[in-house]
């Protein structure tokens, strides 16, 4: 605060309001309540104070309103790296079961369910199978595993691939681990499973990434018998590139591959990072697929836990695997969980209806992973084997020329550069930046600044002590006043009122003027 200017002013109480307008450093206040203006100019300058002050709060008023809209931004960068984490890649044979594998128990048991079968077809599809029929007194077994099915009748991976290689390295079915997918039984490379270390790539290009070549073994695949909704019509494979942290979600994300051609895949990282609660709608949190709440509530309700990182897949795949085992007592083969796997009965009359049903509702609520990966595709394919091939290969794999056509595919996939993009939300309106616009605001009307505020903070607590307490303390302690009558009969006061009651000391130096009267001397 800036000094009194003058005596007047120094005169004044510090919780006078004209002390505190004098020296305040907010601009105006000294013209209103300064002295020895007019009462017109006071008054032109108090409007324009409040004027300013009401601007002032007007502006303040609808950036904090902004603030609290909670606005984002997304920015797009390209990014350059030396090395790049090759991404999980996942296969699958569109044929989920192999002919050659399927016996009268098979039929038996999951014919109705997952080939849409009556017990009175079974002999008619043992021979459309190539199969005897089933022997006088067959007994099925007393339990059956769905998982054991797609695990001894699904496609081995060790005679599909017929060539591998990474980087120009062999690599084998080793190098792949065993998944089960809505699809059956299913392969994925560089998964990380088991703490394996992830490969990398130090460049981009074809010759760079992963080559297989496999063998779709058309001869294997299944007869169309009626048209059911698990039917397959094409022949190849299903691809799907993910992060090693997400699960493959394969028979709606991938992409096909079909035999008869070489399919060259050219990906582009991408990493997304997405604001959580006010600014977004992002989680971090895990689903756990056995977590059941105590309180109904949405599917999809993140629950804590040891669970794996998040991931959209996952979270949809814990919710379906969560309405399932709360609907039927079990879960399909493809779900998380620790529950157990549904019998082929209970795939028929409870978990199949149950997931379509879930599906229809769309009730899992899975909001987007704060940071996430995905890979762009750009495909492209070419006729492959040539003539020349095609007998090289018959001779090499032991098959015939039209077989090696029909079956045989390549499929390459490479990073196309090692530069990725990075998409990510940003808060389009940070705390720092209300803050400073309030300064720029308060600055520009009022003249003002913090430490103004804590002026008027400081002139307040002077104005409550000095009106307020100072009053209450002194009116407490104030000794009373003695009245009139009783200073008048005090003796202290009859003696001190006659001069010889003085001590010498006290006597006036000087004798009173007195014309006439000489100055007594003492006796």
């Amino acid at each position: 605060m800036k000094p009194p200017t003058g005596p007047e002013e120094a005169r004044l109480p510090a919780s006078d309001i004209r002390a505190f307008a004098s020296s305040c450093t907010m601009h105006g206040l000294g013209h209103v309540f300064g002295p020895g203006a007019p009462p017109a100019r006071r008054g032109l300058w108090a409007a324009a104070v409040l004027l300013a002050l009401a601007t002032f709060l007007y502006q303040v008023a609808g950036r904090v309103r902004y603030y609290g809209e909670f606005h984002h931004e997304t920015a797009l960068e390209e990014r350059e790296s030396r090395r790049l984490t090759f991404p999980a890649v996942t296969l699958c044979n569109v044929n989920p079961l192999r002919r050659s594998r399927l016996t009268p128990n098979d039929l038996h048991w999951a014919g109705p369910a997952l080939l849409g079968l009556e017990p009175a077809e079974h002999a008619a599809y043992l021979r459309a199978l190539g199969r005897p029929p089933a022997p006088p007194g067959f007994m099925p077994s007393p339990t059956f595993d769905v998982a054991r099915l797609y695990a001894r009748a699904g496609h081995a991976l060790e005679d599909m691939l017929l060539d591998c290689r990474y980087r120009g390295w062999p690599c084998g079915p080793e190098n792949f681990t065993t998944i089960f997918t809505r699809m059956g039984q299913c392969y994925t490379f560089n998964s990380g499973a088991d703490g394996a270390e992830l490969l990398s790539t130090p460049k981009g290009g074809m010759g760079n990434g992963l080559e297989v070549m496999l063998d779709v073994q058309q001869e294997e695949y299944l007869p169309v018998w009626r048209d059911v909704e698990e039917t397959p019509f094409e022949v190849g494979v299903r691809v799907q590139i993910h992060t090693q942290e997400e699960p493959p979600l394969i028979d709606q994300l991938g992409f096909g591959a079909a035999p008869g051609y070489q399919t060259f895949v050219s990906c582009q990282k991408q990493q997304l990072s997405f604001l959580p609660p006010p600014w977004g709608d992002c989680s971090s949190v895990s689903l756990d697929p056995d977590f059941e709440p105590e309180a109904p509530g949405p599917l999809g309700t993140p629950s804590p836990g040891l669970s794996p990182p998040y991931s959209l897949v996952g979270c949809r795949l814990a919710c379906q695997s969560r309405y399932v085992a709360r609907k039927c007592g079990c879960r399909m083969v493809h779900m998380p969980g620790s529950a157990p796997v549904c019998s082929p009965q209970q795939y028929k009359d409870c978990a199949h209806p149950a997931l379509d049903a879930l599906l229809r509702k769309d009730a899992c609520r899975c909001p987007n992973p704060c940071a996430s990966t995905r890979y762009a595709k750009e495909l492209s394919m070419v006729r492959m084997p040539s003539r020349a091939a095609a007998r090289y290969l018959a001779r090499k794999h032991n098959r015939s020329e039209a077989y090696i056509a029909e079956n045989v595919l390549v499929l390459d996939i490479f990073f196309e550069a090692l530069n990725y993009e990075t998409v990510e939300q940003k808060k389009a309106y940070e705390m720092s930046e209300l803050l400073g616009d309030i300064g720029g605001q308060m600055g520009l009307f009022i003249g003002a600044s913090l430490l103004t505020i804590l002026e008027i903070l400081d002139y307040l607590c002077e104005v409550f002590w000095d009106r307020v307490l100072g009053r209450r303390f002194w009116n407490r302690k104030r000794p009373q006043r003695p009245s009139s009558a009783n200073l008048a009969s005090h003796p202290l006061l009859r003696c001190c009122q006659d001069p010889l009651c003085l001590p010498p000391h006290v006597l006036p130096r000087h004798p009173p003027l007195d014309a006439g009267v000489g100055v007594r001397s003492a006796p």
